[in-house]
């Protein structure tokens, strides 16, 4: 995608917990399809491999209970995917999900992140998960609804999901002590917006960004109150999803704007706190 596409892309996508019954054309089903089975090299390392399936009442009754996901009507397919546990696993996961989740949106198809544990469903089932692997999150996909219902507001509105944190609390200049400004970024500036943009569980936007000479250090803040609620649910730490998700919204709009560069672990500054985690470095290149 091209720069106009990929902002416009990430721009329009929301999430989407109403559907029309109507299934997506034989054409889109067959690129989404095609699309999922070609992303299967994260750019940390990880494998993870993804699968698009039809909507079934039994993976429908899979949502029954888990908060606000069991309001979601109507989705005509999922896109499913697993990785094999190990170090960056989750980060990839998130990189390359989010990323069809875009490809879904140019198609103008809507989705919905569905983050959790799964390894007992029929999600499960449908990809063969293996006992070494995990099954993070679940995408909704299928055509939106034209009128969306009054609870899809009330729960977006609730989650806080048109509110994100500002410029200052999420990118810094050289230390943790000094916010970065849109002059200091530069030719980065839309990459990191379309990065502030991104979805996260429970709105929580764990990313941080901390810019050097050359580099930009890519952090999760683990937010302690939410581990704690989450390790009653899930033994996944989907926060490091959200962070692959940053990641991919960064590259792609970075990619998309000519600006060259790798993934690598580099030298970093010291994290402000306990909570806040170094994962990865994008390494500019000329």
């Amino acid at each position: 995608m091209n720069k106009e596409a990929i902002t416009e892309v990430i721009r329009r996508r929301t999430s989407c917990r109403s559907y029309e019954k109507t299934p997506m054309s034989p054409e889109i089903r067959a690129q989404l399809a095609d699309f999922c089975g070609a992303q299967t090299h994260g750019p940390l390392g990880a494998q993870p491999h993804f699968l698009l399936i039809s909507a079934t009442e039994e993976n429908r009754a899979a949502l029954k209970g888990l908060g606000t996901y069991g309001f979601i009507k109507n989705p005509t397919a999922f896109i499913l995917g697993a990785v094999k546990r190990g170090p960056n696993a989750l980060e990839d996961f998130g990189y390359l999900l989010e990323t069809i989740v875009l490809r879904a949106t140019a198609l103008g198809l809507g989705t919905c992140w569905l983050g959790g544990s799964f390894t007992r469903s029929s999600f499960a089932h449908a990809l063969a998960l293996r006992e070494e692997e995990l099954l993070p999150a679940v995408i909704a996909t299928g055509l939106p609804a034209e009128n969306p219902r009054l609870v899809d507001r009330l729960i977006r509105g609730g989650a806080g999901s048109d509110r994100r944190l500002p410029w200052e609390q999420l990118f810094f200049n050289s230390d943790f002590s000094t916010p970065l400004t849109t002059t200091e970024a530069g030719a980065y500036t839309e990459a990191l917006e379309l990065l502030r943009l991104g979805p996260s569980a429970s709105n929580r936007q764990p990313w941080r960004v901390l810019k050097t000479a050359g580099a930009w250090h890519f952090f999760v803040h683990h937010n302690p109150n939410y581990r704690k609620q989450m390790k009653l649910v899930t033994a996944i730490d989907l926060q490091r999803v959200d962070i692959g998700i940053a990641m991919s919204h960064f590259a792609l709009t970075a990619t998309a704007l000519g600006l060259r560069g790798v993934w690598q672990t580099q030298p970093f500054p010291a994290p402000p706190d306990p909570d806040t985690e170094y994962i990865i470095s994008w390494v500019e290149q000329t």
